[in-house]
């Protein structure tokens, strides 16, 4: 059940109307929320709610038994565990099969044929985001941080809700849990703030994302020799599905919790209005970014032990960070890129502070275009690695970029470009509004005429050229 679907909006009428009539009734409004969000989950294949109630069980029982202990030791133990348990589950379910191709790879190296078990796995869907939220929570219980729930049903809940389920944002036991545990009231700007939402997330997926991807999929799944200018409009068209794909999914679920009462935390901001590498990971899937920095950054060490040991930290970070989307190689690669360019930009950074002050007015201004426009093709270059299928692919579509065939406007280039500027361009005109009002609902607050004109057009955009209720998947659901 995807939410760009008939199915999905029907479900959640449904869902939304018995939920108002439950106001006042907090238990039975929780109950309803863990109810729903099971058919919800259940809908793509139901064997695996057990596997989800399993990690479910194990973390209850587990942050509560943290919680009753002082003793050090025992606290360890318990966490460890649970970790273990976690990531075991994450493991085999997302990694066997490639962690066993690879073994039997490096063993033929040596002349020994293993063939290893390979067995045909079914990836639970939204398994990273689940997981990756249940362990915050054992953590944050461990560090004190957080109390455990007292109820498995209400902790159930805080798992299970079914708008940022299946792909984010990843949220921490301590902002949404206590949303959990105390009546939610329904406020009429909420709710139109959430309307806008769904409506600007369906846009983002129905109109940008499926579109685009008509550019991008077709030039990903064609064999050498590649055209340099055909790469190059397809990652520029890859750049931008993706980013509306998940951040359109992102605006979706926290419109939905909008209405319902709830505050989901912010997973987009203008990513691609970013100078560096460190302001892309304050603005781009900042769920994850800021799970890696606080449960896997800051425990190595983070910054407090030198530049060596902060580059590694870095860059272990994101390596990590490149395996949590997928056991190939290319997500690996996709990684250390960021790490690589993390590490780049922290290193030069002491260089550009001792430089001269930033000049005033329109030079300052065009500086920092030069900035963003310079920061995303290199952006652009790592989405090669995460679209890619193979390296073999990333390195002759790298060559194909640095020695273009035909001309741009003899070749396929200038109609894919005319297809990728219909489609990105009212995101981008929207985005630079909202970059240089810093308001991402500038357009929500506008006046009443502009208001609705934009909803006009975005409907228009969608019944003409994204269909009715597509049930297109969305990207992140794989991971």
């Amino acid at each position: 059940m995807v939410f760009n679907s008939l199915t999905f909006a029907v479900f959640f009428v449904i869902v939304y109307s018995v939920y108002l009539g439950l106001q006042g009734h907090l238990k039975l409004q929780n109950r309803w929320i863990l109810l729903t969000s099971c058919i919800f989950y259940g809908w793509w294949d139901w064997r695996f709610l057990g596997l989800m109630f399993f990690t479910i069980g194990v973390d209850y029982f587990i942050a509560n038994a943290i919680a009753r202990t002082q003793v050090l030791r025992r606290r360890k133990i318990l966490l460890a565990l649970s970790i273990l348990s976690n990531l075991s589950i994450l493991g085999f379910f997302k990694y066997f099969n490639f962690f066993m191709s690879n073994v039997d790879r490096v063993l033929d190296i040596f002349g020994l044929s293993a063939h290893g078990p390979f067995l045909h796995i079914i990836l639970p869907v939204g398994i990273s985001f689940y997981t990756f939220q249940a362990m915050s929570y054992v953590m944050d219980v461990y560090r004190k941080d957080l109390e455990p729930a007292r109820n498995i049903l209400d902790y159930a809940a805080f798992i299970t809700y079914f708008p940022q389920l299946v792909a984010g944002p990843i949220e921490r036991g301590s902002h949404l849990l206590p949303q959990m545990l105390k009546p939610r009231v329904i406020r009429v700007r909420a709710f139109y703030q959430g309307g806008y939402l769904i409506f600007w997330g369906l846009f983002k997926k129905m109109f940008v994302a499926d579109n685009l991807a008509k550019i991008t999929d077709p030039v990903f799944a064609s064999a050498a020799p590649y055209d340099g200018v055909s790469v190059l409009i397809a990652l520029y068209a890859f750049a931008f599905q993706i980013y509306c794909d998940f951040s359109g999914y992102s605006d979706m679920a926290i419109g939905l919790g909008k209405c319902m009462g709830f505050d989901i935390m912010t997973n987009f901001n203008l990513p691609y209005f970013s100078t560096n590498p460190a302001e892309f990971w304050k603005r781009w899937h900042i769920s994850l970014s800021t799970w890696l920095r606080d449960y896997l950054y800051i425990p190595l060490g983070g910054s407090r032990q030198g530049n060596l040991t902060t580059y590694r930290n870095l860059f272990l970070t994101m390596l990590l960070g490149g395996l949590w989307h997928g056991a190939q190689w290319t997500f690996v690669l996709w990684g250390a890129y960021h790490g690589l360019l993390l590490i780049a930009h922290r290193f030069m950074s002491s260089f550009f502070k001792s430089a001269a002050p930033a000049s005033r007015g329109a030079l300052e201004g065009l500086v920092l275009g030069v900035k963003i426009i310079f920061f995303f093709h290199l952006v652009c270059f790592g989405w090669l690695f995460f679209r890619a299928q193979s390296f073999t692919q990333v390195m002759q579509m790298t060559q194909a970029l640095f020695s273009w065939g035909p001309s741009f406007w003899s070749g396929a280039g200038l109609p894919a470009a005319q297809a990728f500027m219909f489609f990105a361009g009212p995101l981008l005109a929207v985005e630079f509004l909202q970059y240089f009002k810093k308001d991402l609902f500038i357009l929500y607050r506008s006046p009443r005429w502009v208001r609705w004109s934009f909803y006009y057009a975005l409907l228009f955009g969608i019944l003409s050229f994204g269909g009715i209720f597509n049930n297109a998947q969305f990207i992140y659901f794989q991971f």
